[in-house]
């Protein structure tokens, strides 16, 4: 596997080996890594949403724990490829669970 290198008094780009000593010029290849956080996985990072006051609440059943208040938000989601969906989560703090709309 070979990694990106910068060459500073030439002013390029190599590729090189950390194993040996091998070394290849740049071909004009472009790379790119794209890390997306969709809001279900941002969600399972936070341990206490239905006790965050800054969340609208609605009148919806859990149906894990059958509490009868939750909050919610929208997808953060600006991709193409995307409806619009609501996350809810129980705002019972011993229940916690989370669903979508």
């Amino acid at each position: 596997l070979l990694y990106p290198k910068e060459d500073k008094d030439n002013r390029r780009l190599l590729f090189v080996c950390r194993n040996c000593q091998h070394e290849e010029p740049d071909d004009n290849r472009v790379f790119r890594h794209e890390v997306q956080i969709t809001p279900v996985e941002q969600t399972m990072i936070i341990k206490d949403l239905g006790t965050d006051p800054t969340l609208p609440r609605a009148d919806k059943i859990c149906q894990k724990c059958g509490h009868n208040e939750a909050v919610y938000f929208q997808s953060r989601a600006r991709r193409a490829d995307t409806s619009m969906r609501l996350y809810f989560a129980c705002a019972n703090k011993d229940c916690q669970h989370r669903w979508v709309e």
